[in-house]
């Protein structure tokens, strides 16, 4: 099979993954076998290839917003069956016995492995994937728009539900791409007002088509407070700037798996009356069923380019670049 492999963390600009030939893999118990025909492309990717986090294991295949169909099943597996199509996400497999696992937060396990990152993942023509972590899928959104749903829809989902965002409160969303823009239309949904805060002018148009009732830069003023925020920007700095737009008793949840440091804050400027911060730690199962029948309900639409198999260094270099409306997509068509 062909698959992008990264061998070592380089700045994408080498184009440090090397599309290559490798055998095509073989289910073991409890495994299935994926034929892909989508990968979303992710600023968790971007971080692998480039250094930002640890490397788990090298080489790798990253790749984890997986969307394609049960080739084989190993022994023991009867569910999903051969022929169903199936999406796959970040969370690959979890030790179920500990602490964690069995109040619920398995996105904590301290044995959990991840899709494209402790396994290989979905820039390939096959993956490997445990049969409980691998989700049959609606069919109102093809391959390549549901793609976009596995990581950057679950974590915005997780960060919405931790933000405490209620119906008819003003929920501030702070970087705008692939995740922020299906949170944008889950929270519209349930009533919420959105803000949203980008460079972008681009964005800020998607923002506005999708029912962002104001867009902004992070240091321009809101009309009025926020009751809740979403950090999707990996930039420490945008931390203390958004605490002081928060309303007493906000929460502020920081969506990101990596952000430069935060800086100093001042506690009665950013933390006094109650003001909640906390960081969102990759998903659960459940998240995953929760996200896809929200989605469903709420109608989301993702918005995505599609790149051929042969541009993913030219896809995460316009990730990077901000280059990109909102979801990339990798479609395995060869």
């Amino acid at each position: 099979m062909k698959a992008f492999v990264l061998e070592k963390q380089q700045p994408i600009e080498t184009r440090p993954l090397k599309l290559v030939e490798l055998p095509r893999p073989r289910p073991g118990p409890g495994e299935i076998l994926v034929r892909v025909t989508a990968c979303g492309i992710c600023r968790t990717d971007l971080h692998i290839v480039e250094g930002d986090i640890p490397p788990h294991k090298l080489p790798v295949i990253p790749g984890h917003q997986i969307v394609g169909v049960v080739e084989e099943q190993g022994p023991g597996v009867k569910q999903p069956e051969i022929g169903a199509r199936v999406g796959v996400p970040w969370l690959y497999d979890t030790c179920s016995v500990c602490r964690l696992c069995r109040s619920g937060k398995e996105n904590l396990c301290k044995k959990a492995l991840f899709t494209g990152y402790d396994r290989d993942g979905g820039f390939a023509q096959y993956t490997l994937v445990p049969a409980g972590s691998a989700y049959e899928l609606p069919g109102r959104l093809d391959d390549v728009g549901v793609a976009p749903l596995l990581c950057g829809g679950v974590i915005g989902w997780r960060a919405l539900c931790l933000s405490g965002a209620k119906s008819g409160e003003v929920l501030g969303l702070f970087g705008f791409g692939a995740s922020a823009h299906i949170v944008l239309q889950l929270a519209r949904a349930r009533g919420i007002r959105v803000f949203v805060f980008t460079r972008s002018p681009e964005h800020m148009k998607v923002a506005e088509k999708l029912g962002a009732q104001w867009t902004g830069r992070a240091e321009d003023q809101p009309p009025e407070p926020l009751q809740s925020a979403i950090v999707f920007a990996p930039a420490g700095k945008l931390v203390p700037r958004v605490l002081s737009l928060l309303d007493r008793g906000g929460v502020c949840a920081l969506a990101g798996i990596y952000m430069s440091p935060i800086p100093e804050l001042d506690y009665a400027e950013h933390l006094y009356h109650e003001r909640v911060l906390r960081s969102v730690a990759n998903s659960t199962r459940q998240d995953v069923r929760d996200l896809l029948s929200e989605a469903e309900r709420a109608g989301v639409v993702t918005e995505h380019r599609v790149f051929p198999f042969s541009e993913l260094n030219e896809a995460l270099l316009l990730l990077k670049q901000s280059k990109l409306k909102a979801s990339g997509v990798l479609k395995i068509d060869v």
